[in-house]
């Protein structure tokens, strides 16, 4: 019955550490996309504020 015991809790403790591995995979995902938006949208604002400044 130990052995049966141990082989959930390492099961258990298995399932933990692959959410938090799967978390790590979403949040750089997520970073990724923010970044990647940040530059190409950087670009966009600046040229906008340029024409904005132009007219003024």
């Amino acid at each position: 019955m130990k052995f049966i015991t141990k082989l959930y809790v390492r099961a258990n403790e298995f399932r933990k550490g692959q959410t938090m591995t799967e978390y790590a995979l979403i949040l750089s995902a997520v970073a990724i996309v923010v970044f990647v938006g940040y530059q190409t949208m950087g670009t966009d604002i600046n040229t906008l504020l340029s024409s904005i400044d132009g007219k003024l």
